[in-house]
């Protein structure tokens, strides 16, 4: 994989199509809340290179990705995968409260059915 040894964080974020556009990637670096190496970075023009660790918030999960090289432009998602490796520990899938419900949403026939228990008919 050829391309420039370094370049912007910010950059990378959208090469990488973590972000939509390169204004959303550089706001999440000015909030404070990405981090190189471990180190807070606020600046979207700071400089990364192939064996960075990047630490930052994506969605409902905080991501941890592994650069493996910088690439030239933003292209197809398969290769936008191939300039990172994913460490982020997977999560075990969350369960939505209406379907952990044993019955399910009652049909109308079982409303029914309840309104004549109460008597309300």
């Amino acid at each position: 994989m050829s391309g420039p040894d370094t370049i912007r964080l910010d950059k990378w974020l959208w090469h990488a199509r973590f972000f939509k556009s390169r204004g959303l990637a550089a706001g999440l670096v000015k909030s404070g809340r990405c981090r190189v190496d471990g180190t807070p970075v606020s600046k979207p023009s700071r400089t990364i290179a192939a064996g960075v660790v990047l630490t930052f918030p994506k969605e409902d999960e905080i991501r941890i990705i592994k650069v493996l090289g910088c690439g030239e432009r933003r292209g197809p998602a398969p290769e936008a995968q191939a300039l990172y490796e994913d460490l982020t520990p997977a999560r075990e899938p969350r369960i939505d409260p209406i379907e952990q419900r044993v019955g399910g949403r009652p049909t109308k026939k079982d409303r029914r059915e309840l309104d004549q228990l109460r008597g309300q008919r």
